[in-house]
């Protein structure tokens, strides 16, 4: 081996040779120990040798203790993860990406096993999840002592994921040397909402009979209320024309402002949510033998919330009320955006929704491993997962009052901040007409049952190969019911049923907004019975499930070996599987539903190679190519048409039960440096040519231009609320088409640059801190296609970030730590066909600052405050590139931790 002593100049060489990123694996050679003092550095020591020892690129997050993620989830501690990004979901994380790639490209496994946690959310980021995606929000960060995102394929590992597999895994018994208790208490402030909240967690873990069996338990449980507000505006649109302006009616001025874009729903946003987080992990482990050990891991989590939404709101997007309007100014700016306006004789509403929703997840696995002989073992796990996801009560009940005034001002700076003035009788609690009563309960089941099992035998001291075969099944069902039609129900709203709630938002408080328990006292709106009735046949297309049965096999060669003087380790290895999926919904056929269940089976072989060169000491270059594949969404899937109407929204979608998967070529290159102790840096380029991408067709279409009968038109309309003129909806008015093909496919392409490194070279007190920071570039774009087939726009793929950077600056001695994390997320698109006839919508990109500070007054008890989001970054959300049109944006507030930590 060559022995190198390292120059700046030197290491700037290194880098900037090309290079690659991505891996998986476990690793096979042991690094020499490295002393550290403080638990933060020994968690990265520990994470960093993970990384190195690694076959494929893998970066780890370590946390000894429990609370040793300053995070409110386990998303949160994941974005710190080179390639990571995250969505939130109020306030908090709830979804990632890796490398551009979105959450239903990555799988996710739970002490060793695939696992779906699911759950609800606002609208505006898509309700409740209903696809393959992991909710991380789920579960508390404090119940898992390591996150391992494995960012290549190896045919060891299940297929599933184009982007990356996460690996989580609680703690065990094992774990530690000796009897362990912990408990940390903490209590909550978030400045937005002004409310306390607890955050509690314990662990006690012990070994017995010399050490051979053991147990352990952990359990938190957190409160958080918050505060989530803002403004918003279901899209822009320049149909439902105006015919009077400042009291003349075909006025010329109406055709420049019919012909630009308007708010839909211009309105404030005040939405309440109270969270309660429980988990429970359990561990027991066995050593029969000092050849045989078995694993029992069990898991519990439940994620009770309740939110409260009012909206106050102008109704632009509705024919028959705009021509009723008289227009009295406005303002139109160069990207023909109508960026404000002022009315009368407007229709103003009032809208208050409740939700109850609760996610449960229960796990349990069984594992182990047995040596027949010093070079024959046997691998093995089975499981079950489940995530229940219930959202009972989905309440809406909007109030209406015609003649009104009505303007807004979305021009300038008013953009983040929008000026939006009512009549002052939308405080007055008299005089309100019931525009619909929207009782939705729906809900989602997910169920994994997994079996692996592996050999693995030493051919060589230096050569070792592994075969296994594994058999999953996959359940899903949701489920939603309606009321067979949401008008009004005849519910009266006057003093009685009518509140005031100041919202602080706009000069026109406090609002009057239905007084939802007063309503129910008065008309038992949860009777399920008369004009209250719910039935999922009011709602079938929102009925349905898949299973999925997959049996995969593969084999591998594992080698560490010498190649001259250079130390080369790696895998080669091969995956086959075959998937049989069934998916079931209903269908509209000659007026009756009908279930209909379509069956669909595909095979999939998928090579694996992961290269590990050492050509100078503690420099590592890794080189890997995969073929993978993703399955295909479980909304996309389902074998059915729905037609719909609710409010202004008129929409058709339909689904596609033969969609082939989502397949990609991957390639890998990087180097790492391993300059110092604790120190590393690297620089990975990565691509993944994607053969096919399954996208959502968009477009906007009258109904009657449609294929589809205009009695369904017809019955759509008339189960939503108001049918007739007075809504719109009918079959010769606009409609939202959505529906979804194997498109076209195309690379994906980028690099990562990743730092670490305690600044111990630096003289006294300097000498505590450390720095780890990480920038990933990627870029990718895809061909969206229309109805006939062609390319109607090449854009980005939907939740692609180009940049993502996350730096974190800390300070450790024996009794202060101290840090500061930063974490920077550019743009990305949510749709790359807009809707209502803008080119395309997204999110901008977020600046989220993080800080936390602890003390050790003695061995076993530390002090410690945090701050979250300290920026108090916000959720900005946007249709149209040019007009860079306010869709949502809504801030959440600043979130501040004061707490004690216990250990023995």
């Amino acid at each position: 081996m060559i022995h190198f002593k390292y120059k700046p100049l030197i290491m700037a060489m290194a880098m900037a040779a090309p290079m690659g990123v991505q891996a998986q694996a476990a690793g096979q050679d042991q690094l020499e120990e490295i002393v550290v003092t403080g638990s933060f550095r020994d968690s990265l020591a520990t994470a960093l040798d993970q990384k190195r020892n690694a076959i494929g690129s893998v970066d780890s997050i370590v946390a000894d203790d429990i609370a040793s993620f300053p995070d409110l989830n386990l998303a949160e501690s994941l974005q710190r993860i080179p390639g990571v990004a995250i969505t939130r979901a109020a306030g908090e994380g709830r979804n990632i990406s890796v490398r551009g790639l979105g959450p239903e490209f990555t799988r996710v496994r739970i002490n060793g096993m695939e696992a779906m946690a699911t759950g609800g959310g606002t609208d505006a980021i898509g309700g409740a999840n209903r696809g393959r995606g992991f909710d991380f929000n789920t579960f508390a960060s404090e119940l898992f002592n390591n996150l391992t995102v494995r960012k290549t394929a190896s045919a060891d590992v299940e297929e599933g994921s184009l982007g990356a597999t996460v690996d989580m895994q609680t703690a065990r018994p094992f774990d530690y040397d000796e009897f362990t208790f912990a408990a940390s208490g903490q209590m909550g402030y978030n400045d937005l909402s002004e409310e306390t909240d607890p955050k509690i967690s314990a662990l006690i873990a012990n070994t017995f009979a010399d050490g051979t069996i053991g147990a352990l338990l952990s359990v938190s449980y957190s409160e958080r209320s918050i505060r989530d507000e803002g403004a918003s505006t279901v899209r822009w649109d320049n149909s439902n024309d105006f015919i009077r302006y400042q009291g003349v009616e075909g006025a010329p001025e109406l055709d420049a402002l019919n012909d630009g874009f308007r708010p839909r729903l211009p309105r404030y946003d005040a939405y309440d949510h109270t969270l309660e987080r429980t988990g429970i992990a359990g561990a027991l482990q066995f050593m029969p033998s000092d050849r045989t050990e078995i694993n029992i891991d069990m898991l519990y989590a439940k994620l009770d919330a309740k939110r409260d939404e009012r909206f106050m709101q102008g109704i632009l997007n509705n024919t028959s009320i705009a021509e009723g309007m008289n227009v009295l100014d406005y303002t139109l700016d160069n990207t023909n955006t109508v960026t404000a306006a002022s009315f009368e004789d407007a229709v103003v509403r009032s809208e208050y929704r409740h939700d109850e929703l609760t996610t449960e997840f229960t796990q349990i696995t069984l594992s182990g491993t047995h040596e027949f002989t010093d070079r024959l073992r046997l691998n093995g796990m089975i499981g079950h997962a489940e995530s229940e996801f219930d959202n009972p009560v989905q309440t809406t009940i909007v109030a209406e009052k015609t003649g009104l005034n009505f303007a807004y001002d979305y021009s300038g700076g008013n953009r983040e901040n929008p000026s939006l003035v009512f009549d002052p009788a939308v405080s007055e609690l008299e005089g309100w007409s019931t525009n619909s009563v929207r009782l939705r309960p729906l809900g989602a089941d997910n169920t994994f049952d997994n079996v692996n099992l592996d050999l693995e035998f030493d051919l060589t001291d230096s050569i070792t190969l592994k075969g296994g075969v594994n058999f999953k099944k996959y359940e899903f069902e949701t489920f939603e019911a309606r009321r067979s039609s949401e008008d009004g129900a005849n519910v009266v709203l006057n003093s009685d049923t009518m509140m005031a709630y100041d919202s602080g938002l706009g000069s026109n408080n406090p609002w009057a907004i239905p007084n939802q328990d007063r309503i129910n006292e008065e008309y038992d709106i949860y009777s399920n019975s008369g004009d209250f009735a719910v039935s999922f046949e009011n709602r079938l297309a929102d009925n349905y499930s898949a299973e999925e049965e997959s049996t995969g096999i593969f084999a591998q060669m594992i080698f560490d070996t010498q190649w001259g003087d250079m130390p080369v380790r790696g895998d080669l290895g091969v995956r086959h599987v075959k998937t049989d999926q069934s998916s079931s919904a209903w269908f509209t056929l000659e007026g009756d539903p009908v279930l209909r269940t379509v069956d669909h089976d595909y095979s999939e072989t998928l090579p694996a190679i992961n290269l590990v060169f050492e050509p100078i000491e503690d420099v590592l270059i890794r080189a890997s190519y995969a073929e993978v594949m993703a399955r295909a969404g479980l909304g996309s899937i389902r074998p059915n048409v729905s037609i719909s109407a609710s409010g202004g929204n008129r929409t058709i979608s339909s689904g596609n039960p033969q969609l082939e998967p989502t397949r990609a070529k991957n390639y890998d290159l990087g180097v790492e440096m391993y300059f110092d102790d604790e120190s590393m840096l690297s620089f990975a380029v990565f691509r993944k040519d994607i053969d096919s991408h399954v996208q959502t067709l968009r477009e906007t279409r009258v109904f009657t231009e449609t294929d589809y009968p205009v009695d369904a038109a017809v019955a759509a309309c008339e189960a939503g609320p108001g049918y007739g003129d007075a809504s719109g909806c009918n079959e010769n008015v606009e409609w939202d088409i959505t529906s979804p093909l194997n498109g076209p496919g195309g690379p994906l392409y980028g690099f990562e640059v990743s730092y670490q490194q305690p600044f111990t070279f630096l003289p006294g007190f300097w000498s505590n801190f450390g720095f780890i920071g990480n920038f990933t570039y990627v870029k990718a774009q895809m061909d969206y296609l229309n109805a006939d087939g062609e390319i109607q726009a090449t854009r980005d793929l939907l939740g692609l970030s180009e940049d993502t950077t996350s730096t974190t600056l800390y300070y450790e001695d024996d009794k202060l730590s101290a840090r500061v994390s930063m974490v920077d997320r550019s743009g990305y698109l949510d749709n790359a066909v807009g809707r209502n006839n803008n080119d395309r919508e997204g999110t901008n990109g977020t600046v989220n600052v993080d800080a936390s500070i602890a003390y050790q007054i003695n061995d076993n008890v530390e002090i410690s405050l945090e701050g979250l989001n300290l920026t108090d970054e916000v959720d900005d959300k946007w249709v149209d590139a040019n007009g860079n049109r306010l869709s949502y944006y809504h801030s959440t507030g600043r979130q501040f931790y004061l707490g004690v930590q216990y250990k023995y």
